[in-house]
């Protein structure tokens, strides 16, 4: 075992799973992602902190909060975003650092998570 089985389950899979009931709820409440996607697209473009290093700071927080969801979304832009696999690491251990043990649950999935999205596509 190379301690990369697995490492779906917590990235493209769980995304797609979510994909259905977002689009659900975003033809219910289209004025609510309409204002989230507006922050968002603000609060991640490039300024004086680049988009990567934000979508680390995003990754990290996520661990902390305990979102997988938003681990999976911003572990696929981080591996957009060309984060290596050490950059990745390194936020993970400020997350686990500001989180403790909780942090040690969720930041392996977050690793998990970005790997899935720098893996090869399977099919």
């Amino acid at each position: 075992m190379s301690g990369h089985e697995h490492t779906h389950e917590h990235g493209r899979d769980l995304l797609a799973g979510l994909a259905p009931h977002t689009r659900d709820l975003r033809d219910l409440i289209p004025g609510v992602y309409e204002g989230f996607g507006r922050m968002h697209a603000a609060a991640f473009a490039d300024g004086e902190v680049d988009r990567k290093t934000k979508e680390l700071i995003a990754l990290a927080i996520a661990v902390a909060v305990r979102c997988d969801g938003c681990i999976a979304a911003h572990a696929k832009a981080a591996a957009r975003e060309k984060a290596t696999e050490k950059e990745v690491a390194e936020a993970i251990g400020i997350a686990i650092s500001m989180s403790g043990g909780p942090g040690t649950v969720y930041g392996p999935r977050a690793m998990a998570a970005w790997r899935s999205f720098t893996a090869p596509a399977e099919g």
